[in-house]
């Protein structure tokens, strides 16, 4: 080859492959341009057959839809846009959200774009972009306010969204919640099963709707079992986990400690147990502790934890699709859900 990319024979050689279009699978497949557009977008005139056979070649191209030109002439981007705060928990959260919702998409024309934001900053900030620049078909929020403010805008501009968590703002929308009464209520009674009286409970920050909800549970709880609270002051599953292992240990040496925690949080939970620890304290023998956790992690380090999992994935996946329901028109009061909680499968009641 020459340096002016010549080869030996003459020719000119192409540095870059050219992109697979439409009309590169119709050759490929012998089908015509229009069917192959409508079996990639799973139309149902279309044979499950010819279906197959386009997504395997388009799949082997590696092709993808030009979204410039699918916007140009639909109006729609096919883009589902995630909202995620950098601040959720860290165990297992993030990647089983994005599994669950990409399981969904998988095979549709909706792509997943993730968008990052901190909860230190304005959460209305990606919401807004969104909105102004069109960007994507519907969206999906989490670390829901019972009055949220982007629920209102999204509700305002019409734009399809749905929300992991619910609302107390008389606006009907797509949701779908874990059930964080059921899960402290079940919590105090564990613990008092277990002949814990003095209960702390580790909870979320007070402006997010699953602090009221699990809130309520707890209290009922308390009432119901004869238990008492142990205050954590200030202290929540959002603040940075060597403050929470400080304070644990602290209340642990107090002169009347807790003998029984609750945690809403799997990775703070971890935290508490080292500054329990680190107060002397046995866990399983001074003090019993019920944690809710995202991925089933607690238990191997420390199976004295009785661990109630919450389905993130599962999540995910019923999140992408309230959104592509609603996205096609489907009411809003038909696209909500609740899930129970669940003991893990390596509760300590069932090794």
């Amino acid at each position: 080859m020459d340096d002016n990319g010549r080869s030996r024979a003459g020719g000119t050689q192409t540095a870059v492959r050219e992109r697979p279009t439409l009309k590169t699978i119709a050759y490929m497949t012998g089908l015509g341009i229009t069917t192959v557009s409508r079996a990639l977008k799973d139309a149902p005139d279309i044979g499950a057959d010819t279906k197959e056979r386009v997504r395997l070649v388009a799949n082997q191209l590696g092709y993808q839809p030009n979204r410039a030109g699918v916007r140009l002439r639909t109006g729609k981007t096919n883009v589902i846009a995630l909202v995620l705060s950098i601040d959720d928990e860290l165990m297992g959260f993030t990647s089983q959200m994005v599994r669950g919702i990409s399981e969904v998409l998988g095979g549709t024309q909706y792509h997943l774009v993730v968008t990052p934001h901190s909860f230190e900053k304005d959460p209305m900030v990606p919401v807004r972009y969104i909105l102004d620049t069109g960007s994507a078909d519907g969206v999906i929020i989490s670390r829901i306010e019972p009055d949220d403010p982007r629920v209102r805008l999204m509700t305002e501009r019409n734009l399809p969204f749905v929300t992991h968590g619910r609302t107390d703002m008389g606006i009907v929308h797509p949701y779908h919640d874990y059930d964080n009464e059921a899960y402290a209520y079940q919590a105090v009674q564990k613990l008092v099963e277990k002949g814990r009286r003095r209960i702390a409970f580790l909870a979320p920050q007070s402006r997010f709707a699953f602090y009221v909800h699990s809130r309520i549970g707890f209290e009922r709880g308390l009432a119901d079992f004869g238990a008492t609270e142990v205050p954590m002051g200030r202290v929540t599953s959002e603040t940075p986990l060597d403050e929470i292992r400080a304070y644990a240990e602290r209340m642990m040496r107090s002169v009347e400690p807790p003998d029984g925690i609750m945690s809403i949080s799997g990775s703070a939970t971890i935290a508490l147990v080292a500054g329990l620890e680190a107060a002397g304290k046995k866990l399983g023998t001074d003090v019993d502790m019920v944690s809710k956790q995202s991925a089933e992690v607690l238990n191997w380090i420390r199976p004295e934890i009785y661990a109630v999992s919450e389905d993130i994935r599962q999540a995910g996946r019923e999140l992408a699709k309230a959104l592509m329901a609603r996205i096609d028109g489907v009411g809003s009061e038909l696209l909500q859900s609740v899930a129970k909680p669940v003991p893990s499968k390596m509760a300590p009641r069932d090794r």
